[in-house]
């Protein structure tokens, strides 16, 4: 297993693991279904070292993006003192290898390299079943609520209910 960051090659293979798993949140809580990307969007994350890969066998078996700041979801916790981790999209042929778990392990070494104090991510919508996956791979719950301003956010943030995570370094 290597994690590593995304390159431009790696966006057709990015785009069609997104497809996969906005499927697969069509039948499993549809209420939260992510938008089609942008290509200049995700080729911006990539260009900026901020997309990675998790690869077994030369396969690309997860993919997730980082951000540095994120005002909009996180309001006024937002003080440039986490990496935030956001669309991780798992292989349909590598699901059920608890990737959540490993990114959350690789993330904290990755965000204390950074001098940073916090790994945070988000979802929308009260899913129960990913709110006690992701406390299961080490985040803690720290509730939900809808965001002041989301205009300038993904479609499937708008009018959302946001549940934060977030691991203490």
């Amino acid at each position: 297993m290597i994690i590593t960051n995304s390159v431009l090659d790696d966006i057709p293979e990015i785009f069609r693991l997104y497809k996969f798993a906005t499927d697969y949140q069509k039948i499993t809580f549809p209420g939260n279904v992510w938008p089609e990307f942008d290509k200049d969007f995700i080729a911006t994350e990539v260009l900026e070292n901020r997309q990675f890969k998790l690869i077994i066998d030369n396969k690309i078996a997860c993919i997730w993006a980082i951000t540095y700041n994120d005002p909009q979801i996180w309001e006024e916790r937002e003080n440039n003192d986490a990496i935030y981790l956001h669309r991780i999209a798992t292989n349909p042929d590598f699901r059920g290898n608890n990737f959540v778990k490993i990114i959350a392990d690789w993330s904290k070494e990755f965000a204390e390299k950074e001098n940073k104090k916090f790994v945070r991510m988000d979802t929308c919508g009260q899913n129960d079943r990913l709110i006690s996956h992701y406390k299961n791979c080490g985040f803690n719950f720290l509730g939900m609520k809808k965001l002041k301003d989301s205009s300038d956010l993904q479609e499937h943030y708008q009018n959302a209910d946001v549940c934060y995570f977030e691991i203490k370094l």
